[in-house]
């Protein structure tokens, strides 16, 4: 996804569908690569975060003399933040493309959304030049930072790049002398583009991004959208809960028991700590068991016998490091 064709083909392509009442039953095939791929669950930071990008688009639409305000999407690994960004980025796109469909025998394609992940290790030049490459704009090894930033600059302006994500964010260190001159180079297309940025990465307010000169210019442009685990009960609610269940409910198993997983919603937060990457993942991998040996049903049981991300294994579910 970060070349525009890469990019475009997720946009357009329509998510995983889950059952419909009256449908036909898929085959097994299908189901297992329904599970493989799966909805995306609206959390309360993907809700979060389109009614936060919704807003600073319109604030920042007519803005000419400053950076516009940015989002930072910040929290733990397996928290469901490149999940949130990718989510928003689609809706974007085909929010913006049903408003604006290229005039009919035109070649040109909208471009409201550019994709950019920041490569490890990255310098000012390497970053550009990943901006340049999702755009298929050419450069070579002779030219320089300043003449790839102008090309990307100019089109950009010219494809009307209206949102742009930029992932793994906490890659950069502006501590170090390169570092400093990449979060310069962000900071620079802040200011030349027409687009409200979005950054996401792990816990990045505990980095270097948020201190010194730069991390307070940084910082006082963007807003802080927490992606973190989610607590059992909040108030009166249960946030957990509430996306077990919505996750059972997309199951395609044909004898599953409408219920199950929200009862052992204890359990599933204590395996999983809160953390919804986590949590689907060990769901979906119970589901393609219980389809692969033929019960088509999720239980406790069942979903003891999944070993978890390394992460949730290490850290949250201890009698399980001597399995």
């Amino acid at each position: 996804m970060t070349t525009w064709q890469g990019w475009q083909r997720f946009a357009t392509t329509d998510p995983p569908a889950p059952p419909q009442a009256g449908d036909p039953p898929r085959s097994t095939d299908e189901r297992l690569a329904y599970h493989s791929s799966f909805v995306t669950i609206r959390t309360p930071a993907i809700s979060e975060l389109a009614t936060q990008v919704r807003t600073l688009m319109i604030l920042g639409r007519h803005q000419q003399t400053t950076a516009r305000p940015s989002l930072i999407v910040t929290g733990p690994a397996a928290a469901g933040k490149t999940t949130a960004l990718l989510n928003v980025g689609r809706a974007c796109h085909l929010a913006h493309t049903r408003k604006n469909p290229p005039p009919p025998g035109s070649g040109h394609t909208p471009v409201p959304v550019a994709y950019v992940l920041v490569p490890p290790g990255a310098t000012a030049k390497t970053l550009i030049t990943e901006f340049a490459r999702y755009l298929g704009i050419p450069t070579t090894s002779r030219m320089t930072q300043t003449q790839i930033t102008d090309a990307v600059c100019h089109t950009y302006t010219a494809a009307g790049v209206q949102l742009v994500l930029i992932d793994e964010i906490h890659r950069l260190n502006p501590r170090t002398t390169t570092g400093a001159q990449t979060a310069d180079l962000i900071k620079d297309l802040t200011e030349r583009l027409a687009a409200t940025f979005v950054y996401a990465g792990i816990n990045v307010t505990d980095t270097a991004l948020f201190t010194g000169t730069r991390g307070a210019q940084l910082a006082g442009r963007a807003t802080l959208i927490t992606c973190g685990p989610l607590p059992a009960r909040h108030g009166t609610r249960q946030p957990f809960r509430d996306v077990i269940t919505d996750i059972e409910n997309n199951l395609d198993l044909h004898h599953h028991k409408p219920g199950t997983l929200p009862r052992h919603t204890p359990y599933l937060h204590q395996r999983t700590a809160g953390r919804i990457g986590s949590l689907t993942r060990l769901i979906r991998e119970a589901a393609i068991t219980a389809i692969t040996n033929g019960t088509e049903r999720i239980t406790k049981q069942s979903l003891d016998t999944i070993r978890l991300d390394h992460l949730a294994e290490t850290h949250h579910h201890p009698r399980t490091r001597n399995r």
